[in-house]
């Protein structure tokens, strides 16, 4: 029996060795081998130039400004958690020929947010989400503003830089210098052939979307308590935007200029570069919480520099100092049909109207109307809630529900006027908390 114990023990030993020697191979086809951890944290810098896979198992950090290079894509599957380093201003960018395949789901949505602990989140913590494209722009060259040195642009009008479906922004928006800042979601010549639908930007600490030209077209967009403007476009930007709902806090303001809930240029000098910033939203619901509002508050939408945006069946409810703001060049291109305000509702707006008076405006064939009270809208009391989860889906008999204008082709067909008809498309994916969410 003494023998057979030394024996198995002798064996033991050899397994243990051969072992051994196996973990400590140094052929190269093995050390070609990388492993990420599971479930860990995975810090990103520099640049993406291969095709890559970001997986829920683990959470991502971005340090400074990381780039997707040409031709490569970035996929991220769904539920997947990617955080912003605050001392290096961390910001994810997808470069012209590169793509971004983001596509969460109602219960697994895609979230990028805030590298800080819950309860010390706050607007401008990180960058932000960049994508450019090689679609037309009226600006050569055209540098994207904040990061200050990648160009966008061409003359692919349905370029595809890639997927965005349920996804969460928060917390981003850097103003790197004056007047040139990182916005939640910002798109540079991105091409119609990009899907972005249902995502939400939340606390941005600049604008929430911003459009510089490009044909991209979005759906089902949630701005909320951005600091500077929910939409802004600008150099010729000319996709559609169907679905969106905005709601600002009324002590938030951009101190360093003013806030509106759209700001549209043709571009910085208001010339007739082309192509024209034309881009047609529909079924947008703007709303602002209950409070006084802060100084740096301007308009519902401040349309100026020659853009010929036009907007459709959209709702303004809130206390801003104007409600529609025609500014320079802009009247002229409304009377002459270059732009279309139609199926557009203002409630709550102290001057309801600049730079365009009742008869432009108040025509029955275009359906506009400046509403007296917010009760008349029959909306929820949910509706501009910023202190529980809102929701504002309009009451049975609301006059928001069955007037709408037909829309252009391009859109889906609806007949109400917001964003929401009878279902509220932000349950399940939608966070109105971020602030206190474990991430």
């Amino acid at each position: 029996m003494k023998n057979v114990g030394k024996l198995l023990n002798l064996l033991l030993v050899g397994m243990l060795m051969t072992a051994f020697v196996a973990c400590n191979n140094t052929d190269d086809d093995d050390d070609d081998i990388e492993v990420p951890p599971v479930g860990g944290t995975n810090t990103v810098t520099g640049k993406i130039t291969q095709n890559t896979t970001w997986t829920a198992n683990n959470k991502y950090v971005l340090n400074g400004f990381v780039y997707v290079e040409n031709g490569a894509t970035l996929t991220i599957e769904p539920g997947t958690i990617i955080k912003g380093d605050k001392a290096t201003k961390g910001s994810l960018i997808i470069k012209p020929g590169a793509k971004i395949i983001a596509n969460g789901t109602v219960e697994k949505p895609i979230v990028f947010t805030s590298n800080q602990p819950k309860g010390q989140r706050a607007a401008g913590d990180w960058g932000g989400l960049v994508i450019l494209g090689n679609a037309p722009v009226n600006k050569t060259p055209a540098v994207i503003e904040g990061e200050n040195l990648s160009t966008f642009g061409g003359t692919n009008a349905a370029d595809n830089s890639g997927s965005l479906k349920y996804v969460r922004i928060e917390f981003a928006g850097i103003a790197f210098e004056t007047d040139k800042e990182i916005n939640g979601l910002t798109f540079g010549g991105v091409g119609s052939g990009t899907t972005v639908d249902f995502v939400q930007v939340s606390y941005s600490g600049d604008d929430a979307y911003e459009w510089f030209g490009g044909t991209v077209n979005a759906k089902h967009l949630i701005s909320y308590r951005t600091l500077d403007d929910d939409f802004d476009t600008d150099n010729g930007y000319s996709g559609n935007v169907q679905f969106g709902y905005i709601l600002r806090d009324p002590k938030v303001a951009d101190q360093a200029g003013d806030s509106n809930t759209f700001e549209s240029d043709n571009d910085a000098g208001g010339s007739e570069a082309t192509p024209k910033t034309s881009a047609k939203f529909a079924n947008i619901t703007s709303t602002i919480a209950a409070g006084d509002l802060d100084s740096k508050y301007r308009s519902a939408m401040r349309i100026r520099r020659s853009s010929e945006i036009s907007i459709y069946n959209s709702i303004f409810a809130g206390a801003f100092p104007t409600g529609i703001e025609l500014q320079d060049k802009v009247a002229d291109n409304y009377k002459a049909g270059k732009m279309n305000i139609q199926g557009v509702g203002i409630q709550g707006a102290v001057t309801p109207m600049k730079g365009v008076d009742t008869t432009m405006f108040n025509t029955t064939a275009h359906k506009n109307k400046v509403y007296t009270s917010v009760a008349e809208l029959l909306l929820p009391a949910a509706y501009n809630s910023i202190s529980a989860r809102p929701s504002a889906v309009p009451q049975a008999g609301s006059p928001l529900m069955g007037n709408g204008v037909t829309l252009p082709a391009g859109f889906e067909t609806t007949t109400y006027v917001g964003a929401f008809g009878a279902t509220d498309w932000t349950q399940g994916w939608a966070n109105f908390d971020p602030q206190n969410t474990d991430y």
